[in-house]
């Protein structure tokens, strides 16, 4: 399904599939992907695109965009280094009739890329990655759209469901050292400082990709500051370096923890083990696909199956790259046919008058408005853990 071609800005060009006829004359409307692949264990890219791919055929199917032109996808592969993803957004923004370019997971490679973004005037759309100031940027007009958690929600609610059901009151934050890390301390202090009986006893800070060194000296000095739970952010490859360390432990020593969701980027039970299931550990999360019963779910994970070989719902990996990708992919074309051209600046514009989705994740009245470039919002929080058989995210603490 993907072929590498090594190189800063090199593509990884995969053509939808029209999903039917008519429009081998017509000329195609592109979107772009600026992801992380090739970033070892990460499955967020790969989730994001197969969102994309299955909204894209059915939209083709049902005759296109403009008239009749079919929607296609352009890859390219950023490595979650800023300076890749640089070049590859003026590569897209080169490129005629690309409307607008889809991010990946890591909040720090988007924002730095922002001011590009907003220089080439590149509408972004964001299906996964969650720091605050993605969004809340400053710039006027604003290029950046999200479908998709974002710091401020989820500190709140891991913070909630390790007081409400695990009767946690002193939290300690461990922090992947990056501007997605801050993001989180700062949102759970906020929260925290609200909350009466509840405090933040101090914040053990790790780096990116450190899975060589130790995090049960970080781990054990936030539990002898007398945390009773612990607010993680990290990727699976750090998480997986704290939980296995935390298997040797004896259970009485262990603290539950509420992981923000850059661990579901990869599979962390099959990095862990079969023990990982002994943990007390839950991630916050804005959608499953376990359970999901609405016509729209059932024809996705049709889709799913169909393209990507799963065969249950339990299967799809990175669950909330695919759901919030294809409902973004189908906002955005609805955003192109009352732009009425491929002009990024009339599609930013028009994005932020779409109406009336009935979408996967939720129904949209209006996904954005001007004021407003966040199309979920706190409603559509909740806590899940990993289930077995095969490590599956399923909802513990409602939506």
């Amino acid at each position: 399904m993907r072929n590498i071609v090594g190189g800063i800005g090199s593509a990884l060009l995969w053509l939808a599939m029209s999903g039917g006829t008519g429009h081998a004359e017509s000329p195609a409307v592109l979107i772009g992907l600026d992801g992380e692949f090739g970033h070892a264990t990460s499955t967020s890219a790969e989730a994001v695109r197969q969102g994309i791919q299955i909204a894209i055929e059915e939209i083709n199917a049902a005759g296109g965009v403009l008239g009749g032109r079919p929607l296609k996808l352009v890859e390219k592969a950023n490595h979650a280094v800023p300076a890749r993803s640089l070049v590859n957004l003026r590569e897209f923004a080169a490129t005629q009739d690309l409307v607008g370019v889809f991010c990946g997971r890591f909040s720090p490679t988007v924002l730095e890329v922002l001011p590009t973004i907003h220089e080439l005037g590149l509408p972004l759309l964001d299906p996964w990655a969650a720091a605050d100031g993605i969004i809340d940027n400053g710039y006027t007009p604003n290029f950046a759209f999200r479908l998709s958690l974002k710091d401020s929600w989820a500190a709140p609610a891991m913070l909630d469901y390790l007081a409400r059901t695990r009767s946690v009151r002193r939290v300690g934050l461990l922090m992947l050292n990056t501007s997605w890390g801050r993001s989180t301390r700062k949102a759970a202090e906020e929260y925290a400082a609200k909350k009466p009986g509840m405090r933040i006893v101090g914040t053990e800070w790790f780096n990116w990709d450190d899975q060589g060194n130790s995090l049960l000296g970080k781990f054990r000095a936030l539990k002898s500051a007398g945390a009773q739970g612990i607010l993680l952010t990290a990727n699976a490859e750090e998480a997986a370096v704290l939980l296995r360390e935390l298997l040797k432990l004896p259970k009485a020593e262990r603290l539950p923890i509420a992981s923000h969701w850059g661990v579901t980027g990869g599979d962390l039970p099959a990095m862990v083990g079969e023990r990982f299931f002994e943990l007390d550990f839950s991630v916050v999360q804005t959608y499953s696909f376990i359970g999901a019963g609405s016509a729209v779910a059932r024809r996705v994970i049709a889709a799913h199956h169909r393209l990507f070989g799963t065969r249950e719902a339990a299967d799809i990996r990175s669950p909330v790259g695919v759901a919030h990708a294809y409902d973004l992919t189908h906002i955005l074309a609805r955003a192109v046919n009352l732009a009425g051209s491929t002009d990024r600046r009339a599609v930013r514009a028009a994005l932020e008058r779409v109406r009336n989705y009935s979408g996967l994740v939720r129904n949209y009245a209006q996904p954005f408005t001007a004021q407003r470039h966040e199309a979920l919002d706190f409603g559509q929080v909740f806590m899940a853990r990993y289930a077995k058989p095969g490590g599956a995210l399923v909802g513990t603490a409602g939506r």
